[in-house]
Order: structure tokens, then sequence, then C-alpha cells
């Protein structure tokens, strides 16, 4: 049966356009800051009433005192900051609350805005000594976390402003390669031959600075948290990546493009998101990038800035497994914040800066993309005051474009507005006041973060710690099983908080019913969680259940073994022992025979000892007594030698026949003589020639008698070639005497 309900009243089905009118909103906060005077000689135009009134006198160079409308103007802010306040200061009331949001999950976008020359980038970066709004954000972000940071790449960047989890394995590796990476990379790589920006020289040199830790956060435990910065500047309506690496940057800087996500966030599509792991490595980066920064000198200021640029802090957290150990491999419940600080260039007028060419044309950029960001907020502020419904003109410059969802309600903005009071800058300071002054009246949707609740313990992290050192102190203590215990803190089992606020004062409202819708649907999706995680602890309760009865079982059956086993071991051990005390008295019998032994051994070892040192002495006595006659008998052998040896020399001396020498003969005239001369004998004419009155020629031998018969000498005549070629006569004589031969030396 159809229900009768009547369709409800045409004013109860209007559009939900007026449903921002009950939406929180927050109007935009901006801070002034006076800087110093530069000089004691410099006029002031301004004076600080009260903290957050101003009041500026047009001095006699303005144009409104030239024009005769030389009032008074009175500014109101949310705060002024006179020209003695330190940066310390600054940072509590300004940046602070930004960085709270930020660790809470919200958005946060600070402007510095003013003329050049006003302290813009004093107030965001500061001096080593006395660092800026930047590097304080950035201590106390990493005071706060530094115990619950993820390891390195555990968090990845997906290239489409999210962020993807891996597990610890896939970020071991990516660490690993990191690390090999930059052992093989030389220290000096030379690169590829890049732009050369005004800002790589000396302008920009990289600085120490001192770190504040005494302030910090307090943070969900129960989340790891990492931190990511990227660093742009937004040059003549183009965005550059101040941190895109030297090899990838060519000799024209390519810019980047401006998207949208799936979330309806702008982000900059391609830009290098640097993951950090302290304040000091975030300060490096961001010095990495300022020295790319774009810097000129012009009339004004030494060192004007050129560029606006945003250097943004993401702070990405995800919570803990129900263990309370392992980052949850869930890319559905990381949330991912960011806090942007935008340095905008400053607005300048070509009659006082002198620019020409390049610089014209910069200063022109850079007042353009001020003048949308200002038509921008006076839309949106005609819009909320006026109730139209203009179009905002965010894609006119890429400064407001980039920025589109902060002023849409997805955070929270703040400016500070930087003013020199010095009276020459009345002109272009008065445009900034009363500029920076209206967009107070521009109202932002206050962010609302809906954290998600998985229903796992409160301080489980703490647990996990609590639980490990308790096992380590067990298995230290000796308690080896304690290794295999399991850590189970559970899911906490409620539904939620209370129901939210039900009471509809206004027939147009429907935020009430959606607020409800959401919350029904928490505890749906709570609901089904904790009766599945309810029903495992069932199924695992029950096999445990089942296996601790099995095990019941066999231990009881084992027991039973166990004690017939027992009462055989009582019997054996009983005839053990009988057999061991008849045993001992054999060894106690034996033992007595051994002393005996012993004895006996020792006083025959002493016998043998005595009687081996006698026989030793005979030994001793028998060798002297033989060396004694081996000396007699070598002595008298000696002598006896030596006498025959006389006897016989001189008995030689007397039987040696006389001496002769047959060479000197006196009857070489009786010599017969053997001439052997060979056929072929060349005839020399020498003068000199053998002389033989009785000789023999013969040509060739054919028996030594034949030498010897009838014969007393021999003579061969030789002939060669020398060493030269020349004819050798060699003559070779022999003499025979009595059967002996004597050689003879002939030529």
């Amino acid at each position: 049966m159809k229900s009768a309900r009547k369709q409800p009243p045409s004013s109860a089905r209007k559009p939900r356009l007026k449903l921002s009118n009950q939406i929180s909103k927050d109007p935009v906060k901006v801070f002034c800051r006076l800087r110093p005077m530069q000089y004691p000689s410099d006029i002031s135009c301004m004076k600080i009433v009260s903290d957050k009134t101003l009041v500026i006198t047009p001095p006699e160079s303005a144009m409104n005192f030239r024009n005769g409308s030389q009032k008074e103007i009175q500014l109101t802010f949310t705060h002024i900051f006179g020209e003695d306040v330190q940066q310390k200061e600054v940072f509590k009331t300004v940046s602070l609350p930004l960085v709270e949001n930020l660790i809470r999950g919200r958005n946060g976008l600070l402007f510095t805005y003013g003329v050049t020359g006003s302290g813009k980038t004093y107030t965001m970066t500061g001096e080593p000594n006395d660092t800026g709004i930047m590097p304080r954000c950035l201590d106390v972000i990493f005071n706060s976390i530094s115990n619950y940071q993820a390891k390195k790449f555990v968090f990845k960047p997906d290239k489409l402003n999210g962020f993807d989890v891996q597990s610890d394995t896939d970020a071991l590796l990516d660490r690993q390669s990191e690390l090999h990476a930059g052992l093989i990379t030389p220290r000096n790589p030379k690169t590829p031959r890049s732009r050369k920006l005004e800002s790589d020289v000396e302008s920009n040199p990289m600085m120490s600075r001192e770190t504040d830790d005494s302030k910090n956060i307090s943070v969900d435990n129960d989340y790891v948290y990492a931190v990511f910065v990227t660093y742009i500047e937004i040059y003549n309506n183009s965005v550059y990546d101040l941190l895109e690496e030297e090899e990838v940057r060519a000799k024209t800087l390519q810019s980047k493009i401006i998207r949208e996500d799936g979330n309806k966030n702008m982000y900059v599509h391609a830009v290098t998101e640097v993951e950090v792991k302290s304040s000091d490595e975030a300060f490096e980066v961001f010095q990495r990038g300022q020295r790319r920064r774009r810097v000129a000198h012009t009339a004004l200021n030494a060192e004007s800035s050129r560029s606006h640029s945003v250097f943004t802090i993401r702070l990405v957290q995800a919570p803990l497994d129900g263990e309370g150990e392992q980052v949850l491999q869930d890319k559905r419940v990381v949330c991912v914040s960011q806090l942007s600080l935008v340095d905008l260039a400053g607005s300048e007028r070509t009659n006082r800066t002198k620019n020409t060419g390049q610089r014209l044309r910069e200063a022109g950029n850079i007042n353009n993309s001020l003048m949308t960001l200002r038509s921008c907020l006076e839309i949106l502020r005609e819009n909320q005051t006026q109730g139209t419904n203009k179009i905002v003109p965010y894609r006119d410059s890429k400064l407001t474009h980039l920025f589109k969802n902060y002023f849409d309600g997805e955070g929270q903005v703040r400016m500070i507005v930087c003013a020199n009071p010095r009276a020459d800058d009345y002109d272009e300071t008065i445009q900034v006041m009363k500029f920076a002054e209206m967009t107070q009246e521009v109202q932002i949707a206050r962010p609302t973060v809906t954290k998600l609740d998985l229903g796992f313990t409160p301080g489980r992290r703490q647990a996990n710690k609590i639980f490990k050192e308790a096992r380590a102190r067990l298995e230290k203590e000796g308690h080896a099983e304690a290794a295999n215990l399991d850590i189970d803190i559970g899911l906490v089992y409620s539904l939620g908080g209370p129901f939210p606020d039900l009471e509809i004062d206004n027939p147009h409202n429907d935020q009430v019913i959606l607020n409800l819708m959401t919350y029904l649907e928490q505890r749906i999706n709570k609901r089904n969680l904790l009766r599945a995680d309810l029903e495992q602890k069932e199924i695992e309760f029950r096999k445990r259940l089942v296996a601790i009865e099995q095990e019941n079982n066999n231990f009881r059956l084992e027991n039973a073994h166990l004690k017939a086993a027992g009462m055989s071991h009582k019997k054996k051990i009983s005839a053990l022992e009988a057999h061991i005390s008849l045993s001992e008295a054999q060894i106690d019998k034996l033992m007595n025979k051994l002393c005996t032994a012993n004895e006996t051994i020792k006083s025959l070892k002493h016998e043998l000892k005595e009687r081996n040192l006698a026989l030793n002495q005979g030994l001793i006595d028998k060798q002297r007594v033989k060396q004694k006659y081996s000396t007699k008998i070598q002595h008298e052998t000696d002598k006896i030698k030596s006498e025959f040896e006389l006897k016989s020399k001189a008995q030689h001396e007397q039987l040696q026949p006389g001496v002769a020498n047959p060479r000197y003969r006196r009857s070489q005239s009786a010599d017969r003589w053997v001439d052997h001369r060979p056929e072929s004998l060349v005839p020399v004419g020498t003068v000199l020639q053998p002389l033989m009155r009785r000789r023999r020629s013969v040509t060739k031998l054919t028996s030594p008698k034949e030498i010897t018969d009838g014969a007393s000498r021999y003579c061969l005549t030789a002939q060669n070639h020398d060493s030269e070629g020349e004819l050798e006569t060699k003559l070779y004589k022999v003499g025979f005497s009595f059967g002996l031969i004597f050689l003879h030396i002939g030529g």
C-alpha cells in the first residue's frame, strides 16, 4: 500500500544555494608590520594608535596632499606589529595557529604583501640569528612529530596530488636505491648547461641558522607522519619548479601547468616533492631553491624579488594498524594537509624604480597578478555582502588560480601586509594598505575535517611498545616461549560518540539531515566492522579451544605412559644400586692390591736407578782408559812414520842416476833424419830452410818402425792456411835416445 504522504511544498524543495549562509565562516585575518626606518633622517607618515589601529598622514610630496585631500586615514587590522617587534612574536601570533591546524589536518595559506623593499622576504625567511616565519614553522612541525615520523619512502607521491602507502620492503628498496645513487654520483657532476638566473650569484648564499626546540604541538601518537616540501615561483605569469633537478633543466626553463585533482583541489602538475626528515634538511632544500629564484637590482631595492614564490609544507599522516606497529596499507585513510607560505613580489611604480626592458616587463606582470588577486577578493566580498553571484576570475592569473580552493573554503587564509612608514613611499603604500583592510571583509568558509574512526584501540602504539618491552624482559629472564607471544590489542567495541544536534530551526536547512545521514552511515560501517571482528574472534577462539582440548587429551595419554615407564625405571634403578654396591666392594679390594703393587714398583725403580748409576760410572772409567792409551799409540805411530820417511829419502838420493841433457850431445853429426814430406807440398822460397845431412825422405808412413829403424830423429813438414788466408809451413821434430822420445821445439 502506498503512503498517503503528500509531496512537500515548493518552498521546501528550493535549491541548496542558500545553504552557504548556514556554514560557519571566518574573515581573512590581515596583520600589519612596519619595518624600521633605514636612515635617521627619514620622516614617518604612520602612527600606531593601538595594537589594531593605524593612522596614516599624507606628506607634502603625496598626491593626496597636492589634490587638497590631506586628511588622515585610519586603518584597522587584526593586529599591528611595530618596528621593534621580534620575529618570534610575529610567528607566535600569525603562523603558530596555522601550524596547529596543519597538524590537525587542515590547510593553511599565508601571504606576505607590500610594496618593494617593505620587508616581506625578511618576515618570511629572516636572518641566521633571527629566523622568520618559514624556518620557525619547520621547527615546530618537526619538534611535534619527531618521535612519530614514518621511515623514508613509506609515503610516496602518486603524481596526482596524493600519496601512496608502500610496504616496508618497497620503502627499503627505495632507500637502498637512493643510497646507491648517492654513492655513484660524483660530488661535482657535470650537468647540462642551464639558463643562468640572476639569483645564481652570491646574492643568496647558503646560510646556517639557529633552530628553536622550545615549542611543540601535541599530536596523535597512533599516527605516523611524513613531511614533503615543494618550492615554486610564478614569474611572468608562468609557474616554474625551483627544486627541479639540474639534469632536467634545459637552456629554456620549462613552465608547469596547474591542474585539478579528483577532490577538486588545484595543484602544480609534475612538481618536485622532496621528503625531508628534519627542519635543517627542509631549510637546506628551501635555500637550494632560493638560489634559483629571480631577483634583481632596482632603484628602490638592491635585491628585489621578480617573482612570487610559494613554499608549501605538506604533512602526510596515516593511522597505525590494530596492533600499533605498521602503517595501515590503505590509501583512503591517508590524510594530507598543507601550509603554503607565499612571498609576493612587491608592487612597483616605474617612475620610481626606473625599470626598463626586461625589468619593466617583469614589473608589469607582477602588478597584473596583484591586481587580479585584488579583483578576485573584491568580487568575493561583493558576492557575500550583496548576495550576487558573479564569477570570480581566478583563471586570469596563475597566482589566484593556484589558490582558488583556499578562497572557496578549503583552508584558513591569513595575510601579513608589510609597510615602510617612510613618507616617500606613501603613494604606493596607501593603496596596499587600503586593499589589505578591504581583504578582511572577505569571509572564508571554515573547513571541516572528518576524522575517520576505524575502531582501533587508542594508545595502541604505546601499548605495543610496553608489550614488546615486557616480552623482551621475559626472554631475558629465560622464558624462551615469550618470543612466540602475539600482540593482540583489539578493537574498541563502541559505535562512536553521541548523536549530532537534531534540532531544525530553518525549513531550508538540510545540513542537519546530511549530518545525521553521515553519522548513521559511520555507525553502520562501524557496526559491520565490529561484527566482522567479533565473528573472526569467535572462530579463532573456537579453534584455540579445540586445539587446547586435543592437547589436553594427548597430555593425559602421555602421562599414563610416563607413569608406567617410571615404575619400570624404579625397578631397574634398585637392581643397579645393588650391582653398584657389589662393584664398589670389588673396587676397594683391587685398590688395596694396586697400592701394594705401586709400593713394590717404587722400590724396584729405586734399585734399578742405583744400578744404572754404577754401570754408567764403569763405562766412564773404561772410556777414560781407552782415551789414554789411544793417545800413546798415536804418538808412537807418528814417531815411527817420521823415522821411516827420513831413511827412505836418504836411500832414494843414493840410488838416483846422474843428470843428463840429450839435446846438447856432441855426437849430433852422427844423427840420421827421417824427412817426412807429403806429395802435395808447395815449394817455398824462404831463406831459412831445414838442414839435415843424413836423412831419409818418405811421403807416407805405413808403420811406426819406419821412424825408429836406423834413425835418431824425425821431422814432419805440414802446410796450412792461416787466419788471413796466407800459406803457413810448420816443422815438427822428434829425437830418439835409448828408446825414449825427446820433443824439440821447431819453427
